[in-house]
């Protein structure tokens, strides 16, 4: 299991588009996806779970990965959070 602690950094939070991306990136890996914020924790392969957490920009998460593939979803899925989901 590989745990790391995130800020989101995109203006809008984990609103519908960045919950529909890390759900979709996160379907690619085998490895289980879980996020865990201050509000709870929510399976990172379901858009509904995330956006269930109430993420705002400056939001610090937990993000953690287990089973096969564990390092290459942390890789991809932490990429796209401090990458702000491709918001300018």
């Amino acid at each position: 299991m590989i745990r790391k602690e995130i800020t989101i950094q995109n203006e809008q939070g984990f609103h519908i588009r960045p919950a529909q991306m890390f759900a979709d990136r996160a379907n690619m890996f085998k490895a289980a996806v879980k996020v865990i914020g201050e509000s709870g924790e929510a399976n990172g392969k379901s858009m509904l779970e995330l956006m269930t957490l109430g993420l705002v920009k400056g939001a610090r998460i937990i993000l953690e990965t287990d089973g096969p593939e564990e390092s290459e979803a942390m890789r991809a899925l932490s990429e796209l959070i401090e990458g702000r989901f491709g918001e300018a």
